[in-house]
């Protein structure tokens, strides 16, 4: 026997956030990084509260990894193959390349108070959370299979690699392995026994916001403010310009048509990129003067282009008849969701 009084809704948290494009991260992110920069001791008092909401977001992202990997089947993979190599072409390859050309021109001090090195981290990498948020939501399995370009330009590997720093370039393959082995293992399980798939279905909605609040606790609002607007500058190319070269790719390369928007929710910058300055600099010691500006920039670039990049995707979707939700075949599920 239902009771209706017990399934009304007081506050409608969940579909407040989902009317935001990315929300369902987005929010979460956003009050994480308040928390962790006003009251961080609240989370520290240990056991499954520290756990889960300060250091539950690998774990949580692990599951959704393998999650989507369930729904990769041997048939799809070819597909998923091809997005991922086209996100990491556009997204990494062809902006570290520009960032390094713009660098032999104009020094590594770079331009407008942003150093080259700050530039180069922030572009050359992506926010793999709010890509699977996001392509969760509007996106099929190649599309969230795609997840493996941010497994792979996730870390200093990139920036280390185009900076010349090659003394430092085998110690990522390890992690690199680490980043796509759940992935793999769902895969296999997922081949093995397609029952897996229909039960890890429901994973994103339910790992999406915790993940997000706990990755939201490492991105100190201090750093974010002395990043200012030099900051502020980073995140705001980072979003519309390396987004548009993914969506190019999709577009172009792999005619994804009406869902090539797609391809600006890549426009973002890794939470985990603020630590990839002080990296640099231990691999090349002439960045060493760059680094504490650096990370305060890709810090605000890490916060701005996880609110920019869905924003102008879901923008281009809806301009474009793709802002859909879709299941993981590509049906469409719901009407035109208004952003």
């Amino acid at each position: 026997m239902s009771h209706p009084a017990a399934e009304k809704t007081i506050v409608p948290l969940y579909d407040t956030m989902n009317r935001i494009p990315g929300g369902l991260m987005l929010v979460p992110l956003v009050l994480g990084s308040v928390v962790g920069t006003f009251a961080m001791p609240a989370l520290d008092i240990g056991s499954f509260t520290t756990a889960l909401f300060k250091d539950g977001a690998l774990a949580l992202i692990a599951l959704l990894i393998f999650a989507t990997g369930t729904h990769v089947t041997l048939r799809t993979s070819g597909p998923v193959l091809a997005h991922s190599a086209v996100i990491l072409v556009t997204k990494s390859l062809i902006p570290a390349s520009l960032v390094v050309g713009l660098g032999l021109v104009v020094g590594i001090d770079g331009i407008a108070g942003v150093s080259i090195l700050a530039l180069l981290v922030a572009v050359d990498n992506s926010n793999g959370g709010l890509w699977l948020a996001f392509t969760g939501r509007y996106g099929d399995k190649r599309d969230r299979g795609a997840y493996m370009a941010s497994a792979l330009n996730d870390g200093p590997f990139f920036s280390m690699l185009f900076l010349g720093a090659s003394g430092l370039a085998a110690i990522p393959g390890l992690l690199l392995l680490g980043a796509v082995l759940p992935f793999l293992l769902g895969m296999l399980v997922g081949n093995l026994d397609p029952k897996w798939r229909e039960v890890m279905r429901p994973t994103p909605s339910i790992v999406i916001p915790f993940f997000a609040f706990a990755l939201g606790t490492g991105i100190d609002l201090g750093a974010v403010v002395a990043g200012g607007a030099s900051g502020l500058l980073v995140g705001a190319i980072v979003a519309p310009v390396t987004g548009l070269f993914v969506y190019l790719g999709y577009k172009i390369v792999l005619r994804r048509g009406a869902k090539s928007g797609l391809g600006f929710a890549a426009g973002t910058t890794a939470g985990n990129a603020i630590a990839t300055p002080a990296i640099v600099a231990a691999a090349d010691p002439a960045f060493e003067p760059y680094v504490a500006t650096a990370t305060a920039q890709v810090a605000a670039s890490a916060l701005i282009t996880a609110i920019l990049a869905p924003v102008i995707a879901a923008w281009v979707l809806k301009r474009e008849g793709g802002l859909t939700v879709v299941d993981e075949d590509g049906v469409e599920l719901a009407e035109e969701v208004k952003a």
